[in-house]
């Protein structure tokens, strides 16, 4: 059937794997056999079948302990080499590699958090760490369509901040944010969410945007102007 369907594919686009909730729940022999053997065989089919483009869904996730600040907030970007933490992220990498290594032209986008939360949690981490599934639909289109552009780009939402804040970002996040985006730390404080008081990371998608063309449109000021709506769920 996977054979089939590639046969008359252009393009594979590949986000199947076992994810950070299976850790722990499942041995790491699956997660490898899944994560990257898999991966190995569709390189492998693609390949035979002449498809023309390889996307790879990857994550964030993969950079691991390197998220973690030490006195400053950490700037994501795909200069902070990947300290994987658990078996998820070794073999996203691990599948990351093999994406890079294929004869096939490939991109990898790393993408951000963007699972359905609470509308005061998702509304935080899209202040730095989060993502719109519409904008990570946009970024795939554009990934494939640039079909010179290779690599692993990460792919985030539209976030207020800069490099430069990142020091303040650890001691004083809600002045930074105050600063920054005004009217987003004032739609936090009327609508009784808690502004953060500490950021720990912000995710960085400048390369994706100078690669491909990659502008996030639905970050934090989207989904409050949607919950104002009465559209967010």
């Amino acid at each position: 059937m996977r054979r089939t369907a590639l046969q008359s594919a252009d393009v594979l686009v590949h986000a199947a794997a076992l994810h950070a909730p299976h850790v722990g729940r499942l041995t790491d022999e699956e997660f490898r056999a899944v994560n990257v053997g898999v991966t190995a065989e569709l390189l492998n089919d693609a390949a035979r079948l002449d498809v023309r483009r390889v996307l790879y869904i990857s994550s964030t996730s993969v950079y691991g302990h390197a998220l973690v600040p030490t006195d400053r907030a950490v700037w994501v970007d795909e200069q902070l080499t990947p300290l994987p933490r658990d078996i998820y992220d070794e073999t996203k990498l691990a599948a990351e590699d093999l994406v890079d290594a294929g004869s096939v032209s490939s991109v990898t986008l790393r993408i951000a958090r963007c699972f359905p939360e609470p509308l005061p949690v998702l509304a935080r981490h899209l202040l730095h760490r989060a993502v719109d599934l519409a904008d990570v639909a946009t970024a795939g289109v554009l990934a494939v369509t640039h079909s010179t552009v290779t690599g692993r780009f990460n792919i985030s939402g539209p976030h207020p901040f800069h490099r430069e804040d990142c020091l303040a970002l650890h001691r004083d996040a809600g002045a930074v944010l105050a600063r920054r985006a005004p009217d987003v730390f004032e739609a936090f404080r009327d609508r009784g969410w808690p502004v953060p008081d500490r950021l720990d990371r912000v995710y960085d998608s400048t390369a994706a945007s100078n690669a491909f063309g990659y502008r996030p449109v639905r970050g934090v000021r989207q989904l409050l102007r949607d919950a104002a709506d009465g559209l967010s769920a």
